[in-house]
């Protein structure tokens, strides 16, 4: 089986690194809840992987992607300090993290951008990290 490509690299240790911290499943209620589509019937708080964005980025015969992920966290209606708290714990882990990817070194990750926001039509709380990468193919 071939390496995958820079997003699920990146995407796959990303998982690894938040699902080995305690201190995250606990504030998830006991397990990380980061999921690629919304869990069907789950209440929040759980986490969402959002856009991803692979751009190139090499030089020099170096393959390169510099990539844009986010990550949005639900939280119940009135429970917008449940969300805040993941998406804080979440942040610590990730800036400036030395992951380990599957085909592709990672060079840097930063959390660039994080905020807050209610849905208007279910009043639930959002928080969501806006991660910027710089990963190189191994091959």
């Amino acid at each position: 089986m071939s390496d995958p490509g820079p997003v699920l690299a990146l995407r796959t240790a990303i998982l690894a690194a938040l699902g080995a911290d305690q201190a995250l499943a606990d504030l998830f209620g006991g397990s990380v809840r980061l999921h690629d589509e919304p869990p069907r019937g789950a209440l929040p708080v759980y986490a969402l992987f959002g856009r991803a964005v692979a751009r190139d980025a090499s030089s020099e015969g170096v393959r390169a992607h510099a990539q844009e992920a986010d990550i949005v966290v639900w939280s119940r209606p009135g429970s917008a300090a449940a969300g805040l708290a993941v998406a804080d714990r979440i942040a610590t882990l990730l800036d400036d993290a030395d992951l380990a990817l599957s085909g592709h070194r990672l060079i840097r990750l930063r959390v660039a951008e994080s905020g807050a926001t209610r849905d208007p039509g279910s009043g639930a709380a959002r928080a969501w990290l806006k991660l910027t990468a710089l990963t190189e193919a191994l091959t």
